[in-house]
Formats: C-alpha cells, sequence, structure tokens
C-alpha cells in the first residue's frame, strides 16, 4: 500500500513536470507567434503608405495657429504649423500628403478604424492616451498658459488670485486636467472649442481661460483686448507629438527621423511663423470667409436632395412592408423604424462612418453622412407614407378590386396618388427638418454650413458672426423651399 502511495505521488510529479515543461514551450512558441505577428503588423502599414503613395493624417483645423482654414489662391485651404509637420513626414517618406478633417474627439476612434494613418492635431502625450495610440518623439513642448482681459491684469498674477473666478478650458485637454487639479477654488467650465474661450473671456462669460501657449498668444495677437500670463503651474509644459496605431513601430523609427530634423534644424518655429503671416493677410472677413458659406451651402442642399429622394425610396417599401400580411417583412419593418426613430442621428452618423470602415469600406464623411441621413429620413417617410395610405377610404381598394386590380396595382394607381395629396404637408416638413438636421454631420467632417461655420470661426476668432451668417441662410433655405412646397400643394387641390 505504501508503494502504491508513493508511485501515485512520483507519477503525479512526473505529470507536473512534463505540464510545467510542455507549457513553457507553449508559451515560448504562443510568444514568438505574438513577437512575429507583431513585426508583421508594425511594417504592414508602412509599406501600405508606401505601396499607394500618401499619407492620411487626421487633423482638427479649429485649433490656430496649429491648423486652420485660410483662403490661399483663392482656394480653401487648411494651413498651419501641424500642416506644416505632416507635409515635412510626408515628403521624407516620399509620398504625398492627404489630410482629413474631423472633429478632435473623433480622431483616435478614426484612426483606430484604418480611416486615418497618424494624428497630427496638437495631441499632448498623456499616460491615458499613450495605453491606447503610439506616440513618436515630441516636436513640440507645449508652455501651459492662461489668458484673461488686459483690463484684469493686475487682479490675476498667480493660481491663488483665480479663486471663485471662471475659467474656461476645452473639454477633453490637457488644458482642462491642468484646471481641474491645479486651479481648486476656481469654477472651471469645460468648453468645446478653444476658440470660444477667448471670445467669452471678451464678452465677460469667462474671467480666464487654460490655454497652451502658442494658441494663447495667437488669440492675442487678433485681440489686443486680451493678455497672456504664466501662472506657476506644477506641469508648466507638456509634450506634443505625433501618434500612430500602437503596433506601428516601423512607423514611428520613420516618423521619429522627421521630428529629429524638425528639432535640430529649429523648423516648428518657422513653421509657427509662417501660420502668423497667413492670420495676417488683411481682408475683410466677408473676402476671407464667403467662399467657406457658398460651399456649405451647396453640401447641405446635396445632403437634404439625397436624403429626401433615397428616404422616400427606403420609407415607401417599409410602410408597404408595414401593412402587408407578411409577419416576418412586418417584423423587420418595425424592427427598423422603431430602432432607427429611437436613436440620435449623430450616433447613426458614427455607426455609419467608423462601423462601414471595420467591414472594409472605407467611406468618405460625405457619403457616410449621405446614407446616415437618408437611413434616418426613411424611418420617419415610413410612418408619414403608412398614415397616408391608412387615411384613404376602404372603399377605394374595394372599387379597384371590382376594376379588376389585383392588391399591388390597386395600391400603385388607386390608394398611393390619393395618400400623396394628404401626406405631401408632412412629406415637404420632412424635408426642410433634414436640412436643419444635417448640421449634426459636422462631427464626422462632412463639409455642410455648421462644419464651414466652425473653420470660420477657429481662423477668424469671431465665435458669433459665423453662427449668425449661417442661421440666416437656414432660414432663406427652410423659407424659400417651404413657400415652393406650399404652391405645389395648392395643385394638389
Amino acid at each position: 500500500m505504501v508503494i502504491l502511495k508513493k508511485a501515485i505521488k512520483f507519477s503525479v510529479l512526473i505529470m507536473m513536470v512534463v505540464t510545467f515543461i510542455i507549457s513553457g514551450l507553449t508559451g515560448i512558441a504562443s510568444a514568438d507567434d505574438q513577437k512575429g505577428k507583431t513585426d508583421q503588423a508594425s511594417t504592414e502599414l508602412y509599406n501600405k503608405i508606401k505601396k499607394r503613395g500618401y499619407l492620411v493624417v487626421g487633423l482638427s483645423a479649429n485649433y490656430a495657429p496649429m491648423e486652420f482654414h485660410a483662403t490661399v489662391k483663392g482656394e480653401d485651404t487648411i494651413v498651419g504649423a501641424d500642416v506644416s509637420v505632416a507635409k515635412k513626414v510626408a515628403h521624407d517618406m516620399g509620398v504625398k500628403l492627404q489630410v482629413k478633417e474631423m472633429d478632435f474627439d473623433a480622431l483616435i476612434g478614426a484612426m483606430k478604424t484604418g480611416k486615418i494613418d497618424m494624428i497630427i492635431s496638437g495631441m499632448t502625450n498623456t499616460p491615458e492616451r499613450a495605453k491606447e495610440v503610439l506616440f513618436s518623439k515630441p516636436y513640440m513642448f507645449e508652455k501651459q498658459a492662461m489668458v484673461i482681459r488686459k483690463s484684469d491684469q493686475d487682479k490675476y498674477k498667480g493660481i491663488l488670485d483665480f479663486k471663485g473666478a471662471k475659467v474656461g478650458a476645452q473639454t477633453q485637454s490637457v488644458q482642462a486636467q491642468i484646471a481641474k487639479q491645479q486651479l481648486p477654488n476656481a469654477k472651471i467650465m469645460p468648453v468645446a472649442k478653444s476658440n470660444y474661450i477667448a471670445a467669452e473671456i471678451v464678452n465677460h462669460k469667462l474671467d480666464a481661460g487654460v490655454l497652451a501657449s502658442e494658441v494663447a498668444g495667437s488669440y492675442v495677437y487678433q485681440n489686443k483686448s486680451l493678455k497672456v500670463i504664466y501662472p506657476k503651474f506644477v506641469t508648466p509644459t507638456a509634450p506634443t507629438a505625433i501618434a500612430m496605431p500602437l503596433h506601428a513601430t516601423a512607423l514611428k523609427a520613420q516618423v521619429d527621423k522627421s521630428v529629429d530634423q524638425i528639432q535640430s534644424q529649429k523648423l516648428f518655429p518657422k513653421y509657427l511663423k509662417d501660420a502668423y503671416q497667413v492670420q495676417k493677410v488683411n481682408q475683410s472677413f466677408f473676402a476671407k470667409y464667403n467662399k467657406f458659406f457658398i460651399d456649405g451651402t451647396i453640401w447641405t442642399l446635396a445632403f437634404a436632395a439625397i436624403s429626401v429622394v433615397f428616404g422616400s425610396i427606403i420609407g415607401t417599401l417599409l410602410a408597404i412592408m408595414k401593412i402587408g400580411t407578411s409577419f416576418i417583412l412586418k417584423a423587420i419593418a418595425n424592427v427598423y423604424i422603431e430602432f432607427i426613430r429611437g436613436t440620435p442621428l449623430m450616433v447613426q452618423a458614427f455607426m455609419v462612418f467608423f462601423g462601414t470602415q471595420i467591414i472594409g469600406f472605407n467611406l468618405s464623411p460625405f457619403v457616410a453622412g449621405a446614407i446616415a441621413m437618408a437611413i434616418n429620413s426613411g424611418a420617419y417617410v415610413a410612418e408619414i407614407i403608412r398614415s397616408g395610405i391608412n387615411s384613404v377610404s376602404d372603399g377605394q381598394s374595394e372599387a379597384a378590386a371590382s376594376l379588376g386590380l389585383n392588391r399591388s396595382k390597386a395600391l400603385r394607381y388607386v390608394i398611393l396618388p390619393q395618400a400623396l395629396k394628404n401626406i405631401w404637408p408632412a412629406l415637404g416638413n420632412e424635408f426642410v427638418t433634414v436640412i436643419k438636421e444635417s448640421s449634426v454631420l459636422s462631427v464626422i467632417g462632412a463639409t455642410e454650413l455648421m462644419f464651414q461655420a466652425s473653420n470660420v470661426q477657429g481662423a477668424s476668432f469671431k465665435p458669433f458672426l459665423p453662427i449668425f451668417i449661417v442661421a440666416m441662410i437656414y432660414f432663406v433655405l427652410t423659407f424659400g423651399i417651404s413657400r415652393i412646397l406650399n404652391i405645389i400643394e395648392k395643385r394638389f387641390v
């Protein structure tokens, strides 16, 4: 018995040793496999860029002097110090540069889904972001500054002076973190865009704003009633770098070479100086930016036209499915309509823009926005058409049947023409609504009116005037279209 127990213990010990050895070998093999996959992924993006011949850089062009819109040689152009950095990186790689613009919050998501290759948009290297992206060497160390009204320069000198003051900082920025951590006695006000901060300080809605020194200097350059001060923050500088996918070490090695040259040759101060020169061009507001509003109006109308045409087709099909006899088709129509009507258009735009990339379709912001608008409009048009069909009396269907028309022909030649008369006002209202709702597509970089207004705000440092002009354009569009639709409606009578 004792011998048997010893034999069992010895067998178990042997099995443990064998298991340990196998696990170790498997782990080594897995690590080797993983390393192989990582090495392959590292060179894959770099080779892809070289092969196609252009580098796609993402940025948010409302952050002058780093990146902003300007009219250059009669053309709307994205310029700024970061754009010069992007050109340098692309040139050193031997490829052309393609810039894709979108909201700052969407940039990392766009890079993760393959919409862009890298981000060059004044992005600070923070521990949180470093978990999501791979940063290059810093090409700039931003000093952290504050902007105040020049009339308050004797009031605000140090951190302790801001007790109870309203201090603005851009949401999800390093400056917002600094404001919350190092100005505990101030009232920190989150602001969507940095260019709004200067305007709110001028208009006494804010007492001060925490900004990167280059951006702060640009605002003061434009508005002499402002002043830049440098409180003694615990983190006085922050590294600004180029963000790339986590696995793109081969691309990082190439980018770091360009950054080294930018630093050794002191190119970045020259890039900033060039950006200031573009801002300094002396033209009237409308001479500088009228093309932005014209282009925005054209694209807004294009979105509306595409959305109404395809939305009407989708809506008609859904309405027929919903009033049909097939349980499956009814269920599909009901689920579609309820889901679309129960989720915001902004969410749908993000789903189309990023979701299609995951399944292999690289849609432009315009195409993605048009699809999202058509899908959204289709759900509402379906209910409008369904109610219009139900408003036609049953006697019309019976009369059509007595004439020998089957259900589909009766619907096509008898019911729908009468329903159209009843639903025309509602369809017209949907068209007007689509024009206004297209404004949310600016979040994915679609160049409609609100997107262009945001560009003008960033370049001109005038937050109110561009929005006022856009409001007037929207009013003219909706009022004019409403009158035209009323004229058409009267012809039905």
